[in-house]
């Protein structure tokens, strides 16, 4: 019988864990050091990075933040989503949003909000299987 776990990443050795699956999201990652520091500053402004361990083995991500807007009120944002390479399409991405979804519930958030690029069609179908729409557009613009 698979055991999952939900662990918040705070120790050292657990960024640490995290990094390399955190890679596979954000490739422009450098190195471990940069990844912590940016880790522990994010965190001072609300960020949680959760790791989901089956037995041991660290097989998915998902970093999120409580805000709040005009457009939704209280809502939770989901920064970062990667399940490990070897372990898509089982279920995990589900987990994962699952539990940000009950931690914005516990919180009083109405929303569930999160950004995908417009070149990632399979993460999108995937949202949209998770029942999330596609309310907008994201704009950006380097500074």
């Amino acid at each position: 019988m698979e055991r999952w776990t939900f662990k918040l990443l705070q120790s050292e050795a657990q960024i640490s864990a995290g990094f390399a699956l955190m890679r596979q999201l954000r490739p422009h990652l450098e190195d471990l050091t940069s990844f912590a520091q940016q880790i522990s500053r994010q965190s001072r402004q609300g960020y949680r990075l959760s790791g989901l361990w089956q037995d041991e083995q660290l097989a998915g991500l998902i970093g999120f933040r409580e805000s709040e807007n005009l457009l939704y009120g209280r809502f939770i944002y989901v920064d970062d989503l990667v399940v490990d390479d070897a372990q898509r399409s089982s279920g995990l991405g589900s987990k994962l949003l699952d539990s940000v979804r009950h931690e914005g519930r516990q919180l009083g958030c109405s929303h569930l909000v999160l950004d995908t690029g417009l070149q990632k069609s399979l993460a999108q179908r995937f949202y949209f299987r998770e029942g999330l729409l596609a309310k907008g557009m994201h704009f950006v613009q380097q500074l």
